[in-house]
């Protein structure tokens, strides 16, 4: 997989995990309440408010983008970009594997929704685990320039 390609799987994960992540943390009652927005209510059907676990969901997510800005930074780091990768598909992964046992709680629009976006987000975390693609003089030249950029 070709470096520029890793970003833009980097950045989506980024933008995807600051959303979440700083709406959980810092408005948690509201991302309870009206996750994924839109007019959707996703969180209630799954118990009761807990603002533990919403801050600390916030956390975690932004934990993560944390850690895709590095990788986006570093992206010639082939082991920092596929650890990015693995960390990113862990979660996704056992994520997936809840919501997909908890369909039922959902009305038919809303569960083809749940499964469509967690197993995009899932296989997007995957792909950062595919190997580099060998660099070519061009890859290394436009990497170069883009670390040197002011």
């Amino acid at each position: 997989m070709k470096p520029s390609v890793q970003r833009i799987l980097l950045v989506v994960l980024s933008l995807f995990g600051l959303v979440t992540g700083v709406w959980a943390y810092f408005f948690p009652r509201h991302w309870y309440d009206t996750f994924p927005g839109m007019g959707l209510s996703w969180l209630p059907q799954l118990g009761p408010f807990n603002e533990h676990f919403a801050t600390d969901t916030g956390a975690m997510f932004m934990g993560l983008v944390t850690l895709s800005i590095a990788a986006f930074i570093w992206v010639a780091n082939t082991t920092l970009v596929r650890v990015v990768g693995a960390a990113w598909t862990v979660f996704n992964l056992l994520h997936w594997i809840f919501h997909m046992r908890m369909l039922h709680m959902y009305e038919p629009r809303d569960q083809i929704l749940n499964a469509i976006t967690l197993s995009a987000i899932l296989v997007v975390s995957a792909l950062l685990l595919l190997p580099t693609r060998r660099a070519t003089q061009a890859d290394t030249n436009a990497v170069s320039q883009a670390g040197t950029a002011t």
